[in-house]
């Protein structure tokens, strides 16, 4: 008797194992929340997303939820959005979105945009309600050289046919401030941008710059504009400077030339100065050598030397003599 009772145990032991087992393996709760919601799903198919390694979970609840809102999704959709590393949950939720918006968003799409690494999400909310982008503050100087600093808001909705491969907000951040410098810069004077501060926003908005974005522009409004330096006074100073500098830098060269002529005329100065010294050195060894050899007289002698003393004399009256010749 006593064995049985332990058999008996046993094999009731073994089959709440084997029921737990069971349950763990099969997911029947969920199973039977798919059939009462109307969701067509077998049990031997959840069976099958685990051995492929996909919580069933993560399929059924996305179903459930997306047969309640009337779109027509299967699981095999599901699984296979979610085996290419997608967000099961967050498409289905866009597409619930945009079919109470009313907006054409197709499943492929959707799985397309969620696989780009884009919130789809989020893009059909702000289709839905338009988002506003604040740029930084954008400096812009006007043909009479008066800076601007601008700031702009830019209204945006999301396009959902180009959110695969269309450009994010930083390009349409870069487009706006760029049709900002642009628009101030073919202004003539600064004024005309402060007294009409729109013409800026209806230039740029007529540019187009929403062409190959993921979003579409509905309006640019000019949030604040602060007149900054005078460029233009600045960098006419800076040129006269500039100029002020080469012209100086050009007579220092004049000088330095002048300098190093003057230089080299009192080096010459002197060296002809030597030469007549060695030149008069000379004169009473000639004049000896005359004597000497007949070619000179002693009355041509002192005739000379009458003549000089006579120059002499004219030159100290005259007083063109300096005192070293003295």
């Amino acid at each position: 008797m006593s064995n049985l009772l332990v058999g008996g145990s046993a094999s009731l032991f073994l089959i709440i194992i084997g029921v737990f087992v069971f349950l763990q393996f099969v997911p029947v709760g969920l199973w039977i929340s798919a059939i009462s919601a109307g969701v067509s799903i077998s049990i031997f198919n959840l069976v099958g997303m685990r051995l492929r390694r996909v919580p069933p979970d993560k399929i059924v609840l996305p179903l459930i939820k997306a047969n309640k809102a009337g779109l027509h999704v299967n699981s095999d959709q599901l699984e296979a959005h979610y085996l290419a590393g997608g967000n099961v949950d967050r498409v289905i939720d866009a597409l619930i979105a945009a079919h109470r918006a009313a907006i054409n968003l197709t499943f492929e799409r959707a799985c397309a945009i969620d696989l780009a690494g884009r919130d789809v999400l989020e893009a059909v909310q702000m289709s839905v309600n338009p988002k506003v982008i604040e740029t930084p503050v954008v400096g812009a100087v006007a043909k009479n050289g008066i800076e601007l600093r601008v700031k702009a808001r830019v209204t945006v909705r999301a396009n959902i046919e180009r959110l695969v491969g269309g450009a994010g907000e930083a390009t349409v951040i870069a487009r706006v401030g760029e049709g900002i410098v642009s628009t101030v810069g073919s202004s003539e004077m600064h004024t005309d941008v402060l007294e009409s501060p729109e013409h800026i926003s209806k230039t740029v908005l007529d540019k187009g710059l929403d062409e190959g974005t993921a979003f579409e522009i509905l309006s640019i409004d000019i949030a604040d504009v602060d007149v900054g330096r005078n460029i233009g006074a600045a960098l006419m100073t800076d040129q006269a400077e500039a100029d002020k500098r080469i012209a100086q830098a050009k007579a220092e060269q004049r000088r330095a030339m002048a300098v190093a002529k003057e230089q080299e005329m009192k080096a010459y100065t002197q060296e002809m100065k030597a030469k007549v010294v060695e030149a008069e050195a000379k004169v009473p060894e000639a004049m000896a050598d005359a004597l000497r050899q007949g070619n000179l007289g002693v009355m041509d002698y002192y005739r000379m030397n009458n003549i000089n003393a006579d120059t002499q004399m004219r030159k100290a009256i005259s007083g063109t003599d300096t005192p070293e010749e003295a």
